[in-house]
Parts: C-alpha cells; sequence; structure tokens
C-alpha cells in the first residue's frame, strides 16, 4: 500500500559533518528514512588514495562509527541511505555486516550498490575531458579511477529487495533522497513532474546544515542564533512531491524563506535545468512559503527527462605537492616574509625549476586566496604566514623542495619560526561524460557480496 507522505531526514552534509544532530533527528523526528551524503570530488579522490594503498579500505572514513550509532535504529524501523561505500562499496557493506552481528542486531538488510566503477569502459571509449577539451588517453599521469554519478534507481531496486541499509560509491547528492520518494509512492519511472520537485527536495536537503543557516550567516547582516547546536533538516514529503522542510524546535539554526531560498540557488548554473542522473529539475515556478516557526513549505517545482550521458570523475596520479610555510610576526613582519619568498623564488630558480611542474607563493593573510587580484595590504600586517608548494613528478624533489621552506629559518628574514612541511601523491580530478547505457549497476544484498 502506497503511503500518502513520508518524513525523510539529512544525516550529513559531507564526509566529516557533525553527526551530533544526525543523532537528534533519529530519536526525535520520527522519521523513515535518513541519508548521508558523505561525497565532494575531493573526499572520492581520499578514497580512491586509500584504496590504492589497501584494497580493503576505501569507504568513508566513519563508516564504523556511523554503523555503531545508527544500527540500533535501524533495527527498530528507521531505514538509511548512503554514498559512504565512496570508492569501495562492497568492502564497506562487510564492515557494517560485522558491526551489525558484533551488536547482535536481527532486523539489519544490508545492500551494496556497485557499478559506477566505469574504469574500463572510458578506458575503452576514450571520451573527451572536459577540462582539456582533449581525448582521455592524452591525459599525463597514470589513469587510477572512473566514478559515473548514478542516481535513484538502484538504490530503489535495493529497497524493494527488502533493504534497509544501503550503501553506495557515487551516488548522486539528490538522488539519496529522491529514492524513498520513488518506492514509497509508487512514481513511474517517466513521472518527471514528480520527479523534478522530488529532486529539489534532495537538493535542499543534501548540503545538511547550509539550509538551517550554517550558509546563510553573514553578520552583522544576516544572524544566524544557535550556530554552536546547529540542527540538520528533515522533510515531510507529500506523494505529489511537495514537501514541508523543518528543524527540530529544540535545535539552533534557522529554517525560513531566506535560508531555503539560498540553498536553492547553491551549486546551480542554470535553474530551469538542474541536471541530475534521474532528471533535470526546473526551479523557475518553485515557491517558498512559511507554515510554521521552523518549518518551510516548497512547491510547484518541475522537471524534465533524464540526460543521456552521465557525469564521471577521473582520477590520475599526477606527482606529488611538497609543501612548506614559515611565519613571521611583530614590525616588519610583511617584509622580512617578503625577503623569504625572493629567497625562495631565486633558490627555485637555481636548483629546481628544471623538475617542477607547478611551483606558487602565498602570503596567508594577505593573497593566498584571491593572488594576484588581491589588494595590497593598507598597512603592514602584524603577522604573516608565508607558504610555498611545489607540484613534480619527483617524490624526492617535493621532499626537497619542502625542506627549503624549512630552511628559511636560517635563509630568510629575522625571526622565522612555526615551520610545518608536508609531501603527499597528486590525484588530480578531471570530468568527462559516458553514455546512460554503459553505466551497468548492480545491486547486491549483504548475502550476494559475501559469497
Amino acid at each position: 500500500m502506497k503511503k500518502q507522505s513520508i518524513v525523510i531526514g539529512c544525516g550529513s552534509g559531507y564526509a566529516e559533518d557533525n553527526l551530533e544532530p544526525a543523532i537528534e533527528l533519529a530519536k526525535k523526528a520520527n522519521l523513515d528514512y535518513l541519508c548521508f551524503d558523505s561525497l565532494a570530488e575531493r573526499t572520492l579522490s581520499m578514497a580512491q588514495m586509500r584504496k590504492l594503498n589497501d584494497p580493503n579500505t576505501g569507504y568513508d572514513v566513519r563508516l564504523e562509527q556511523i554503523a555503531r550509532i545508527f544500527l540500533p535504529y535501524v533495527d527498530k524501523g528507521l531505514k538509511i541511505i548512503g554514498n559512504m561505500g565512496a570508492a569501495n562499496p562492497e568492502a564497506a557493506i562487510k564492515k557494517v555486516q560485522e558491526i551489525a552481528e558484533e551488536l547482535g542486531l536481527k532486523n539489519i538488510r544490508l545492500a551494496a550498490i556497485t557499478g559506477d566503477d566505469v574504469l574500463e569502459q572510458i578506458k575503452e571509449t576514450d571520451p573527451v575531458i572536459y577540462e582539456t577539451g582533449k581525448p582521455l588517453s592524452e591525459l599525463p599521469g597514470n589513469i587510477v579511477s572512473a566514478n559515473a554519478y548514478i542516481g535513484a534507481d538502484a538504490i530503489v531496486e535495493a529497497l524493494e529487495k527488502g533493504a534497509n541499509f544501503v550503501i553506495g560509491g557515487r551516488l548522486a547528492d539528490p538522488s539519496l533522497y529522491l529514492a524513498p520518494m520513488i518506492y514509497e509512492f509508487g512514481w513511474e519511472e517517466e513521472d518527471w513532474e514528480r520527479k523534478g520537485k522530488g529532486i529539489i527536495l534532495g537538493h535542499i536537503l543534501e548540503c545538511g546544515t547550509h539550509v538551517t543557516g550554517g550558509n546563510y550567516a553573514d553578520p552583522p547582516y544576516r544572524v544566524v542564533p544557535g550556530l554552536d547546536r546547529l540542527g540538520l533538516p528533515y522533510a515531510t514529503v507529500e506523494e505529489n512531491g511537495d514537501g514541508v522542510v523543518s528543524i527540530l524546535d529544540d535545535a539552533g539554526g534557522l529554517m525560513t524563506v531566506d535560508t531555503v531560498k539560498s540553498q536553492l540557488v547553491y551549486e546551480v548554473h542554470n535553474p530551469r535545468n538542474y541536471i541530475t542522473p534521474d532528471g533535470v529539475a526546473d526551479l523557475k515556478n518553485v515557491t517558498v512559503k512559511q507554515v510554521g516557526e521552523k518549518d518551510v513549505l516548497i512547491e510547484n517545482g518541475r522537471g524534465k527527462p533524464r540526460p543521456e550521458k552521465f557525469k564521471v570523475l577521473v582520477g590520475v596520479l599526477e606527482g606529488y605537492i611538497g609543501e612548506g610555510e614559515m611565519s613571521y610576526a611583530g614590525p616588519g613582519a610583511y617584509e622580512r616574509a617578503l625577503l623569504s619568498e625572493e629567497t625562495l623564488k631565486k633558490r627555485f630558480d637555481r636548483y629546481y625549476k628544471d623538475h617542477s611542474q607547478e611551483i606558487r607563493y602565498d602570503l596567508i593573510g594577505v593573497n593566498s586566496i584571491h593572488g594576484s587580484a588581491s589588494p595590497m595590504p593598507s598597512e603592514p600586517p602584524y603577522e604573516v604566514r608565508l607558504r610555498s608548494a611545489m607540484r613534480t613528478e619527483s617524490k624526492e624533489v617535493a621532499e626537497a623542495w619542502a625542506h627549503e621552506v624549512e630552511l628559511l629559518y636560517l635563509l630568510g628574514g629575522a625571526g622565522a619560526g612555526g615551520n610545518r612541511r608536508n609531501v603527499r601523491q597528486v590525484l588530480a580530478m578531471y570530468s568527462t561524460f559516458l553514455d546512460y547505457k554503459d553505466i551497468h549497476l548492480k545491486v547486491s544484498m549483504i548475502e550476494e557480496v559475501l559469497q
């Protein structure tokens, strides 16, 4: 029997989000579903690096914590959906199974969604890379990963199989929330109107505390109370796809027309065509209405058919970065930092420029974000931190450059201190597109994964 409404909560807006408000939702919001978004380009690349070093890892670093906290709620009827599988959904679901058995829970039905790994497909098709305008085969470096943004269909299949804890890889953010709507309300495959509304609600929920004031606060112009106990959002969704987005009465933050509108246009390049793997949402006629102190009604979204091609993130090993930082404080700090920067540049030209792919110098607090577009300081800053980073093919060269910054203790201006250095391997992320028909998803219940 189809439900007339369901309640879906946001468990996280990014990989290392605060779990306390998610626990509060699980306790108090009478949820049917709790969805965890754990991925972005950066976090997926980090997961791929972990998997390269240990093929039994590559999932969300907090997966065990999430499982221990929320599996008891699943045992009592809550359903959880997340992309915590990151680069390795099958290993993730095995880990959750271990924890469920350790906790002695009996009502857990686990499912892993695989198939977003499309490395072999893109090697065969050699698609054009968006950032370069050239074929994949012309990228420098070693291509080690490719993950397609996948949609709600596989989640719906998992729910139909009886799963109550569903983990995938690069499941698109709004898809986590759209899938329960499709499943519970029985929306048809080509019901683009309702799917468009569901995508819009998912987009509002997906960034978590963004919509409850975290991305809205801008004192003194926009003041948000209770940022230290900011609540996560949840939505009561009707069968037609409209819904009320809320926060708990005792949660910090705001849920207002303005906070919702701010999130509505966040990361949306074209409001008439917000493209996802499940369809294209049209935000033009969306209406937003305050219906309670912490409740906002979202209506009149629309949708169009899904794209024929899905976005793919491609990971390429491109050498190493050697990075170092040094601080200067007191009278003349700015001038001493400039002197040290000049010293580094001369040593770079003498010893390193033939081994470098990219070099940069930053004065943190002066020009490290906007670079050459930054205005000159009207008054010399009292403290400055100099940072330099080099990208190179050689780990040894990267280590040597990081050490060069440390040598500023003796080679640069007086009063240098607080050195920090770091060397890391670079997994660059590029984007391309792959035909929907070439992405082969698989839903495996835990029994199949363990076979």
